[in-house]
């Protein structure tokens, strides 16, 4: 006799193909039933039967789409009727949205052999898709996922589509951005006024403009890109100039993984990553090209990513990109965002054409609308793992799966590498990338992701968490928003929170986070913390010695400032005297104006941040006195390790009590760095000393605190544990003297990742 059996699917389970797997499995099985999708996923139900419908129950999940998530698998009785076939039925609509969204996906191997046979009707199609890849978040307007709410809804199917949308078999039943030369988007090219050009291929019309020089704007899946020929350093140049870009590295995408290993060095894991359905940027090393004549010049120009030994790499993610590349047979192109620097990428063809302009000299565009900006992903490889620096597409708006139940929580992050995060029981649901909130269009960018994320999941939050700092434009906006309850969140305890939290830890922790700025509880600005903590509270257990920063936001641009206050608290006037190549470099009068504001406390707030240290230190042996952007400095002391590492003796940091913790005196470590610039000591072996002294003075804090409070967990967090080594060796460091070491991968170590730990410490908080 047969049964009847309901079925519910939560996760990842629209916009993957899981309908049509669904399908096929249970015709496979000869069963009759059902399959819609739902607000909270798909529903099923399959009669049959009792032990061919157990082996279908089993067969499932175990062999889900590979873009398919499952998160959770209910089963239930229900009365046997009269189906004799498995239908696929409308999304049922009125439920409160729970189904999980698809990231923006990769074009498929499927779909590329399509689009380069001459003989498949989609040859050379633009938009060329499947159930398995192509556009999902960036054009959705709701869920469930179906074609009428997406910004494909304007493109009505052609009778060939519409058979494939209908047939099992096919690997486009039930693909919602189905479409193709008939029925679909198309692709024009504009010059810089916003005119149609008359180009018979305008793609093939984009790469000879390129090939000769010009930038051009490409419409992508989150966004335009500015592009340039990225061996052409005068293209590269003229893109810096008119971006205003001075020296931040641009990103280049490779024609294929065999372009990538010509400039660059791959492992195994980045080889992964850059073949990844998500593709993000993937930082890697340069290849430096030798011949028998000795080291040639690199063939992507110097100005891609003047003064780094990394590029950031990714590989062609849309048809578009792939038939760019096979007209210019280019070997790599700068895809830079297509913004003025510290705006929200551009996304309508309009507005492109306005802001973008005066950057771009010609717009490769099409007619399919994006809803959402998403800037491309950034990953960089450390430890054997790949870790995220900016997770935007490819990965948004995949949840971070938590170890609890958390009510409808907004965190706000912070200013810098602004995210925000819904909760919604055991997700938290992290934003794309909004960038740095320091003009209105960032502003706008903030506000249309916080109403955006709000709508598509339908969650209401009654509880609102923020950063301490009252002048951040995210704090001001939590502070204003009428109807919740607000919590602020210490910036550094939410980031050990984010890390505990991807962790799934409990209890109380050591933390460590190390970081460029965050408003402490005292007003002054922390930066080289050792935290413990839970997700309730925390206790400011040691931390770097504090110092004025004379000029407050101008000692972050000019780190040139950080160097004379560090040498002026230890040493007095009388580092004046000392005869190394920064002091004999000083502007005096200036040096004196400076001396004045730190001997008045005029203008120059306290900090204790690891970030204005490296900022001291790279000043001090002559890398960087002004930067350009954020963590130049401290990138560029990095970059100046040498490759492989020396045996040298770490600089001292004296550890001394201080009311019930401990302080990380810098005075010997400075004192025996100036001894190494007097002794003419190169700046890599400085560079090395200096990073080994900062892993060994925390390390031993830590111990210190492990004796005093018989915690043995340790959480590292903050944006300086994006420095490779930094990271590597403090991991190790702290391995060896028995620590369980938690970091970061998921999400990122960086202010990307605040608002995540904001959620769960304002979860705690309010319990």
């Amino acid at each position: 006799m047969d049964v009847r059996k309901a079925i519910e699917v939560s996760g990842l389970v629209q916009g993957v193909g899981f309908r049509p797997y669904v399908f096929r499995l249970a015709n496979e099985h000869h069963l009759a039933g059902t399959i819609a999708n739902t607000g909270a996923g798909v529903t099923i139900e399959v009669q049959g039967p009792p032990e061919i419908v157990e082996e279908f129950v089993a067969r499932l999940p175990a062999e889900a789409p590979p873009l398919a998530r499952i998160t959770g698998v209910s089963v239930s009785e229900r009365p046997s009727n009269g189906d004799r076939e498995f239908r696929i039925l409308g999304s049922r609509l009125g439920e409160a949205p729970r189904a999980l969204i698809s990231p923006d996906v990769a074009v498929c191997a499927d779909c590329l052999r399509e689009l380069f046979d001459p003989a498949d009707r989609r040859f050379r199609y633009p938009f060329i898709n499947c159930t398995n890849c192509g556009p999902r978040y960036t054009i959705v307007r709701g869920i469930p996922y179906d074609r009428a709410r997406t910004s494909m809804s304007v493109f009505p199917l052609c009778a060939a589509c519409q058979r494939e949308y209908d047939d099992p078999a096919n690997r486009r039943f039930h693909a919602q951005p189905n479409a193709c030369w008939v029925c679909g988007p198309r692709v024009e090219l504009w010059d810089a006024e916003g005119r149609p050009l008359e180009a018979a291929d305008p793609i093939a019309e984009a790469a000879a403009r390129l090939r000769a020089g010009d930038v051009v704007a490409v419409k992508g899946l989150g966004g335009f890109h500015l592009a340039a020929e990225a061996t052409n350093a005068a293209a590269v140049e003229r893109l810096r100039e008119r971006k205003r870009r001075v020296e931040k590295p641009f990103a280049i995408m490779a024609a294929n993984l065999a372009r990538v290993a010509q400039f660059c060095e791959l492992d195994d894991a980045s080889r992964e990553l850059l073949l990844s359905a998500q593709r993000p940027i993937v930082l890697l090393p340069k290849l430096v090209p030798s011949s028998a004549e000795g080291k040639q010049p690199h063939p992507i120009a110097e100005a891609v990513a003047p003064g780094n030994r990394c590029l950031g790499v990714f590989l062609p993610y849309t048809p578009l990109h792939y038939l760019l590349f096979a007209a210019g047979d280019f070997p790599a192109l700068v895809m830079t965002s297509g913004n003025v620097s510290e705006e929200p990428i551009a996304i309508d063809n309009r507005e492109a054409d306005e802001r973008l302009r005066d950057l771009a000299d010609f717009f490769l565009v099409h007619n399919r609308d994006i809803l959402l900006r998403s800037d491309d992903s950034v990953v960089r490889v450390s430890g054997g793992r790949p870790r995220q620096w900016r997770r935007s597409r490819g990965y948004v708006p995949v949840p971070v799966f938590l170890h609890e139940e958390l009510p409808p929580i907004l965190a706000v992050g912070g200013e810098l590498k602004n995210t925000i995060c819904l909760t919604r029981g055991t997700q938290a649901f992290l934003s794309q990338h909004i960038g740095d909130l320091e003009n209105a269009e960032s502003y706008r960018f903030f506000e249309e992701a916080v109403a955006h994320l709000e709508r598509i999941l339908e969650i209401e939050p009654r509880i609102v968490a923020y950063d301490l700092h009252p002048d951040y434009f995210a704090t001001r906006w939590a502070l204003a928003r009428d109807g919740v309850e607000r919590v602020g969140v210490q910036h550094h305890h939410a980031h050990i929170a984010a890390c505990m939290a991807e962790n799934h830890l409990d209890g109380r922790v050591l933390g460590l986070a190390l970081d460029g700025t965050g408003y402490g509880t005292d007003g002054t600005v922390w930066g080289g913390e050792v935290l413990v903590a839970d997700y309730r509270d925390f206790t400011r257990a040691a931390h770097l010695d504090t110092v004025p920063m004379p000029g407050a936001a101008a000692a972050i641009h000019e780190p040139w400032r950080m160097a004379v206050s560090y040498l002026y608290r230890h040493f007095g006037r009388a580092f004046l005297d000392l005869d190394i190549p920064f002091v004999r470099q000083l502007d005096r009068a200036r040096v004196e104006v400076l001396l004045r504001m730190l001997e008045r406390g005029v203008n120059s707030p306290l900090t204790s941040s690891c970030g204005r240290l490296f900022d001291a230190v790279a000043a001090l042996v002559g890398l960087r006195e002004r930067v350009n952007y954020e963590a130049q400095a401290a990138i560029e002391l990095e970059m100046a390790l040498p490759e492989t590492p020396e045996r040298h003796e770490a600089y001292p940091l004296a550890i001394v009590s201080d009311a019930g913790g401990y302080v990380l005196d810098t005075g010997p470590l400075f004192a025996s760095l100036l001894d190494d610039l007097q002794r003419g000591r190169p700046v890599g072996t400085i560079s090395q000393r200096f990073h080994d002294g900062l892993v060994e003075g925390f390390a031993r804090a830590a111990v210190l605190l492990r004796e005093r409070t018989a915690l043995d967990r340790i959480c590292l967090s903050g944006g300086c544990f994006q420095n490779a080594y930094l990271l590597e060796q403090m991991t190790s460091h702290l391995a060896a003297a028995g620590f369980k070491v938690f970091t970061h991968a998921e999400v990122p170590a960086g202010d990307g990742g605040l608002s995540l730990g904001q959620a769960l410490v304002a979860a705690h908080r309010l319990r």
